[in-house]
């Protein structure tokens, strides 16, 4: 029952995280090291896997996000390594970025991200929770929708599995 209840907290704890909007994001150019430090801290605690230098050279690499201008990251950088991270445990980066491509192709950048980050945080707030759900009324916002669930359901099953794996008992050999 403590575990439980330990559960409990830690969805009370993850209710009060908020992803940031796009008004929120810093405004200035960074450079890598300030990119990793603040992707890591927005989405560090979900327990998403932190995002290391070799993994954006890759993104950047493979065409998954724009390339830097001159070593230096921007707002819409910025906008789709947050996405990329909390999607990447879920899906291929080439379906990530055809969902992102999807999405900002009906609508503005900044206003498809902070659609998707309001159902986010509304989802993140309610986790554990019955609570209703804003019914989509375009394909654009179902697939938002599902990705949030898929993102929300990760996040619980793997807190859940660590609660309750026990350490592998050691087989002595005789």
């Amino acid at each position: 029952m403590a575990e439980f209840d330990q559960y409990h907290r830690w969805e009370n704890q993850i209710r009060e995280l908020r992803i940031p909007h796009w008004s929120e994001l810093p405004k200035f150019d960074l450079y890598m090291d300030q990119v990793i430090a603040f992707i890591n801290d927005a989405l560090g605690p979900l327990g998403v896997d932190p995002m290391t230098p070799a993994m954006i050279n890759n993104y950047v690499k493979h065409q998954v996000i724009l390339s830097p201008v001159k070593k230096k990251y921007q707002t819409m950088h910025l906008a789709d390594l947050l996405l990329i991270g909390l999607l990447k445990p879920l899906f291929s980066t080439d379906t990530i970025r055809n969902g992102i491509d999807q999405v900002t192709a009906g609508d503005f950048p900044k206003q498809a991200y902070d659609n998707f980050v309001d159902a986010l945080n509304d989802a993140l707030a309610h986790i554990g929770e019955q609570h209703d759900v804003k019914v989509a009324t375009t394909l654009n916002e179902k697939l938002m929708q599902v990705a949030i669930d898929a993102v929300i359901s990760r996040i619980q099953s793997e807190k859940l599995l660590t609660m309750i794996q026990k350490p592998a008992r050691r087989v002595k050999k005789i």
